[in-house]
């Protein structure tokens, strides 16, 4: 069976949002990421009930995949048309499974790239799938997030240290990871030493 999904786990300030839709761009995939799903749920303010019923979810993750397939993916972040507006506002617990239905239903749709933490995780070992993990050092990740967002080194440093522990207490408390390894992942991509069109080339090249 040919890969038609990738799936892109990334560590704070390593570029993997931006070889997510470089890679998705090539391929002509759609690109999905979790603050696009989150955006969507928010904007939409969904109610409550359909995310703690598991039909329901599954139901209302379909509709989103439909928009955005029909919308170009990234169509909520621009300021395009969400969801229905009822109900109440989804707490963080909500939206994390509604994030993590939506992965599913839409890896299993193919032709996709899916950003997200525990994407790969979520999802598991499939045939179709290419699971990529882009990273880099403390100090390389810490530059580009003061670059991007320009920042303090202090700032951007406690930025990273943050986001790492966040992500490490992520893939425990909901996938049961402990330790994070490279074995969990079909490719493992530096940042430090590559550029993130380096890196989309090799992810896309992964797929053909």
């Amino acid at each position: 069976m040919a890969r038609n999904v990738v799936c892109i786990s990334h560590a704070t300030g390593s570029g993997g949002e931006e070889v997510g839709r470089l890679v998705a761009e090539r391929l002509g995939f759609l690109y999905v990421d979790e603050e696009i799903v989150a955006q969507a749920a928010s904007e939409g303010r969904i109610d409550p009930r359909d995310v703690a019923d598991e039909e329901r979810r599954k139901s209302l993750a379909a509709r989103i995949l439909d928009a955005m397939a029909e919308s170009g993916g990234e169509a909520w972040a621009l300021g395009g048309t969400p969801p229905p507006r009822v109900g109440d506002e989804l707490s963080s617990a909500d939206v994390r499974a509604l994030i993590r239905e939506t992965i599913l239903q839409t890896a299993a749709r193919g032709r996709v790239v899916i950003v997200a933490h525990a994407a790969s995780h979520a999802i598991g070992q499939r045939e179709e799938t290419l699971r990529v993990l882009v990273t880099g050092s403390p100090e390389a990740r810490e530059k580009r997030v003061a670059e991007r967002g320009r920042l303090e080194p202090d700032r951007a440093a406690r930025a990273v240290k943050d986001g790492d522990a966040a992500r490490r207490d992520y893939l425990k408390r909901f996938y049961g990871v402990d330790r994070e390894s490279p074995t969990h992942y079909d490719l493992v991509v530096n940042t430090d030493s590559l550029s993130v069109e380096e890196v989309a080339e090799l992810v896309s090249h992964g797929l053909r």
